[in-house]
């Protein structure tokens, strides 16, 4: 297990150290390195020093070392997958899905190429599109997905001919520091630095000089503050940022059949992901029967260490989402009914019972903000207008979904969801050849696809006069 942070093609000791917790019992599991300023200075020193060469080289030799990293870590996925359910909390078979799915994003990204275009050509001219590398990125990844999000950003940046400083999020760093100990055999000195903080150099990094483009996946409040940081030198900024997605069921579909769905799209990882169903509208024909299927699953989930065979819902991350998401039930109590969960878990660790909220108005806390944990308020409608109008009253609008036997009547509800991506008859399915993002207050740019690889690059025209 490797503890040592990656700067300039070493893997070396920090100015400090970070205890890492096991969410599962709350206790401290490893004592890894932390950088200071002058740590941040040497890393992004390095990546600007590597940059000049990185960048010369052609697609097909920057793709293959990426796909070495993919190999690499391959390998040990086993190793990784256990570490990351250590780490961050998830079933032990959801933290195989992360770090598959993080493996095969490399070699997606290894394959892309961006060469020069012919957008346009007439007797007196051709125009080619001609992309170039930005610089040095700085990659800002969250504690819930803390291997994909990585790969989702080191990915793109490398293949495209940047370099890169990551820096994981203080609560879950050690999948970071995993893919940091296989980069240092593969990649040139400066090309991929990883670096560990306490949440104190997002600020230094960001707002760097040296810092072409930001990529980062966290909350709204904080991608406000990237956004912010960026501003003077103009730089790039990609935010992939909160979400309160909606899911609208239509009442021509079966409440038995569609629970489950709803459940599992609500309560995956904890309900720790940006694009997890955070509120469900019903229409009232079938609401009740709705709610009772819910919280039927509610109460028969295995909410156990996600390293347990069995257990389906692992605990909250870290202690502050934890005790954020305890308010939420607090509100829940006050404002609606609760039909299961609704408390901690007396045990240690930092999990809550799987909760299902009825009759809780609009204005509550728990339907305006996102909750980010393993809570679902039910809402219910007479009208679909009405609950389009409803769904879209947000700040934010990340994602969304529409359930119904009808594809042409759920597809037309989801052309009126104001969200960067809405599903209809399914939930998270997102090929790394599509792009996403939010709208909003949901982020700016896009991750994934040819527009995700594109933002890692500067469009540069060519206009050749012919004659």
């Amino acid at each position: 297990m490797n503890t040592r942070m990656l700067i300039n093609g070493e893997l070396v000791e920090g100015a400090a150290t970070l205890d890492v917790v096991n969410p599962a019992n709350g206790k401290v599991f490893a004592t890894i390195a932390r950088a200071d300023e002058g740590q941040l200075e040497e890393a992004v020193a390095a990546a600007r020093a590597a940059f000049p060469a990185w960048s010369k080289l052609t697609y097909e030799e920057r793709g293959a070392m990426v796909g070495k990293l993919a190999d690499a870590l391959e390998a040990r996925k086993e190793e990784l997958a256990q570490l990351l359910t250590r780490e961050q909390g998830k079933p032990a078979a959801q933290a195989m899905g992360e770090v598959i799915g993080g493996i095969y994003q490399l070699r997606f990204y290894a394959s892309q190429r961006h060469e020069p275009q012919i957008i346009k050509e007439d007797a007196k001219s051709r125009i080619l599109e001609h992309r170039t590398p930005l610089g040095v990125v700085a990659a800002v990844t969250p504690w819930n997905f803390p291997f994909m999000m990585v790969t989702q950003k080191i990915g793109p940046a490398l293949v495209t001919g940047n370099t890169v400083v990551a820096k994981p999020a203080p609560t879950t760093p050690m999948c970071a520091l995993f893919i940091a100990e296989e980069a240092a055999k593969i990649f040139p000195a400066g090309v991929l630095n990883v670096i560990v903080d306490e949440n104190e150099l997002g600020g230094p990094l960001t707002a760097h000089p040296d810092i072409a483009k930001v990529s980062f996946t966290g909350s709204t409040g904080t991608g406000r503050k990237v956004y912010a940081s960026g501003a003077d030198a103009l730089k790039r900024i990609t935010l992939e940022l909160g979400g309160n997605d909606a899911a609208i069921v239509l009442d021509d579909v079966s409440p038995k059949e569609i629970a489950p769905k709803l459940f599992n799209g609500a309560m995956i990882n904890a309900g720790q992901v940006c694009l997890a169903i955070k509120r469900v509208y019903a229409p009232a024909s079938i609401y009740d029967e709705l709610c009772d299927e819910l919280a039927q699953l509610a109460k028969d989930a295995v909410v156990d260490d996600g390293a347990n065979q069995g257990a389906q819902i692992g605990p909250v991350q870290n202690r502050m989402q934890y005790e954020k998401v305890l308010g939420f039930l607090e509100d829940a109590r006050e404002n609606g009914t609760v039909l299961a969960g609704g408390d901690r878990l007396d045990r240690d660790g930092y999990f809550i019972a799987p909760t299902v909220v009825k009759d809780i108005p609009d204005s509550a806390r728990l339907v305006r903000e996102e909750q980010f944990g393993p809570v679902i308020p039910v809402l219910k409608y007479d009208d679909i207008d009405e609950v389009i109008a409803r769904a879209n009253d947000s700040e934010y609008g990340l994602g969304g979904t529409v359930w119904s036997a009808d594809l042409d009547r759920g597809v037309e509800v989801a052309m009126k969801i104001d969200s960067g991506t809405v599903w209809v008859n399914k939930h998270l399915d997102l090929p790394f050849d599509v792009p996403f993002g939010g709208a909003k207050q949901s982020g700016i740019g896009r991750e994934g696809g040819d527009e995700g690889v594109s933002a890692y690059t500067q469009k540069h025209v060519i206009n050749v006069a012919l004659n």
